[in-house]
């Protein structure tokens, strides 16, 4: 009988202590796969957010926070730009395209952004990706409204319906538009991006809806119904940022400077590509810290797994001293103990996978409802074998403890047996 044989029908006959040992290793592994599978996901959801975007221009701020509001609709902008500032810069030398941006709205907890058609044109997302539609078409009436594939799976929209705009980016906000609302004039494709949870409507609409208030409130005894505000100048006095496309990339750093330095305001232009490294660079010792969790969480499973293998030498040194005495040697008793070992890892990785993927299927949708992004279902990539082969490692390592008491235990008891 070999060493494998041998060391299945021990586990086998210790079945009830084989089974919380691996359950305990598989749902280490779960923890230390699900955290590097996120951390993973979430670099490339955020790094393929925005592709094509040369600068972004906003009210002089934290770098990454004009990163965040702009374009991951993450917090609130400290203050806007005023529109001939906009103008200004969109008429620099090299500046090939501009899309202006107004935040501020929402509709029942998903941001509204305010922009132009330009947008779905100049917007790209995973290296050069465009905005699709996945039914009907841009804005064409002022009260027209794109939603994000993830706004109208969840709310249950379709093409025609309406909807109201709340007065800002809360969840339940108490004050609205309801005397002006709007109609679903899009529905675009998923992205995996905050566009999913966007609704896009023009600048004009988002003046229009605004025209009768001051100050974030309604203005007592000036209503103006839908179709009057029609007839007003509905040019915004100010937005909250620029997405800014350059006719080549050798003007990035002479317009950043230029926006920098504008007189007019104080603007900060940043490269999102350079914004997008130094969150990671803030966001490290998170990453860091999350991951030696995971793999002190490993370790206490490896752990778990030695205390039952020791705890249980005692009751096996009779199966121990049987074993030497149909000739097994010592190096194959401790050779029995890590190969037990070996067995109660593998089978906690495998069930840890299978338990990743159940997890990924199950709750991946409520992932990315909440995160805007969920575990990709695919195979594990280099770095998640490497781990798994640092658990088999630690496993190897981890079973020569009660694999050595053991050899001790059938030298002893072997000598006993010929005394």
């Amino acid at each position: 009988m070999t060493l494998l044989s041998l060391a299945a029908k021990s586990l086998a006959n210790r079945r009830f202590t084989s089974i919380l040992t691996v359950s305990t290793i598989a749902l280490s592994v779960l923890l230390l796969l699900g955290v590097e599978r996120m951390r993973t996901e979430a670099r490339e959801a955020f790094t393929s957010t925005v592709s094509g975007t040369d600068l972004i221009v906003g009210a002089r701020t934290g770098a990454v926070q004009l990163l965040l509001y702009s374009v991951f609709h993450i917090g609130t902008a400290t203050n806007n730009i005023t529109w001939q500032s906009y103008r200004d810069i969109a008429a620099l030398p090299g500046v090939a395209w501009t899309v202006p941006i107004s935040l501020g709205d929402s509709h029942r907890g998903h941001r509204v952004m305010g922009t132009e058609a330009a947008f779905f044109e100049h917007y790209r997302y995973a290296r050069d990706r465009r905005v699709a539609f996945a039914a009907g078409s841009t804005f064409d009436d002022l009260y027209d409204a794109v939603l994000g594939a993830e706004v109208a799976a969840r709310l249950g929209y379709r093409i025609g319906e309406a909807l109201v705009i709340a007065h800002g980016a809360g969840s339940a906000s108490v004050l609205d538009h309801g005397d002006k609302p709007f109609r679903v004039a899009g529905i675009l494709e998923r992205t995996g991006t905050p566009v999913d949870r966007t609704v896009i409507v023009s600048l004009a609409g988002i003046e229009a809806i605004h025209a009768d208030w001051a100050g974030g409130v309604p203005v007592p005894g000036r209503r103006l119904d839908a179709d009057a505000v029609r007839e007003l100048d509905l040019t915004p006095d100010a937005i909250t940022a620029v997405l800014v496309g350059l006719s080549s990339r050798v003007h990035t750093f002479r317009v950043q400077r230029l926006v920098n330095e504008y007189p007019g305001e104080p603007l900060l232009a940043i490269l999102p590509g350079v914004t997008l490294a130094e969150l990671w660079n803030v966001m490290g010792v998170v990453e860091g810290a999350l991951m030696a969790i995971s793999v002190l969480v490993v370790l206490v499973g490896l752990g778990g797994m030695v205390t039952a293998l020791v705890t249980g030498l005692n009751e096996r040194r009779r199966e121990i001293a049987v074993l030497r005495s149909v000739g097994a040697r010592p190096w194959q008793v401790l050779g029995l103990l890590v190969v037990e070992a070996m067995f109660l890892a593998a089978a906690g990785i495998v069930i840890g996978l299978l338990l990743l993927y159940a997890v990924i299927g199950t709750a991946g949708g409520a992932l990315e409802s909440h995160l805007g992004f969920s575990p990709a279902w695919r195979m594990p990539g280099l770095v998640e074998w490497l781990m798994l082969g640092g658990v088999l490692a630690a496993a190897l390592l981890a079973g020569l403890v009660p694999g050595m008491r053991a050899y001790r235990y059938s030298l002893s008891d072997g000598l006993a047996l010929r005394l």
